[in-house]
């Protein structure tokens, strides 16, 4: 068992969730209560990579990350190193693959909170915070949750892009999944399957889990 690829791994499902449930909460609900042109471009892009091959989406990030993009050049200008085969940049690939995983859920319980609540909220006289704190928050939370464990779940078991941007480098960038894959060409099926068994279990928990609570929550504010 590689110890030190799981916790890895974790560690970046972790971050992942933390930077980027936050940003999905401010997209989601800004999609499902607005009306704009192009509002259906918008999403398609948010989309991508639910459809991109993992190795065309990691390409596109490793050119953006890399020396010859403005975005790679002002990074290393600022933090004297690159992003390309970094945690750091392994992290930023991971918001980017997770968006949709993150935004979709928390769009659709948004978009499922009626508007006579607003207007009530409102009428009232709460605040645009308050109401978002104290009324859409607590009503979108079973979205917000499917979000997060969504992401985390994939976060574990993403393979394509990570070993695009991140190489196998053990200690930064060597997940679970490029781990397993490493095990599988060394014909070290048994180390293979032990870690198998437990990214499974981890991801089987982490969904149980998050519809245990989905219910639970429901039925609270049934």
């Amino acid at each position: 068992m590689d110890w030190e690829a799981l916790w890895l791994t974790l560690r970046l499902g972790g971050l992942t969730v933390l930077v980027l449930i936050p940003l999905a909460i401010a997209v989601g609900r800004w999609l499902a209560v607005t009306t704009f042109r192009g509002k259906a471009v918008t999403e398609a892009a948010l989309a991508l990579p639910l459809v991109l091959p993992p190795t065309v989406l990691g390409f596109y990030l490793l050119v953006a990350f890399g020396s010859g993009s403005w975005f790679g050049q002002t990074f290393q200008a600022l933090f004297g190193h690159s992003l390309v085969f970094t945690f750091e940049g392994l992290l930023v690939a991971s918001v980017i693959v997770n968006i949709p995983f993150a935004v979709q859920p928390i769009q659709r319980a948004f978009e499922a909170i009626a508007p006579d609540l607003r207007d009530a909220a409102a009428t009232c006289g709460l605040s645009w915070w308050r109401m978002i704190w104290r009324i859409e928050l607590p009503l979108a939370w079973p979205g917000i949750l499917t979000g997060a464990v969504l992401t985390f779940a994939h976060t574990l078991g993403e393979f394509g892009v990570v070993l695009m941007v991140g190489g196998s480098i053990p200690g930064e960038t060597k997940t679970v999944a490029i781990a397993i894959y490493d095990r599988v060409q060394a014909f070290d099926d048994g180390a293979a399957a032990k870690m198998s068994a437990l990214l499974l279990a981890i991801s089987l928990v982490a969904i149980a889990l998050s519809y245990l609570l989905t219910q639970r929550i429901g039925r609270r504010h049934g």
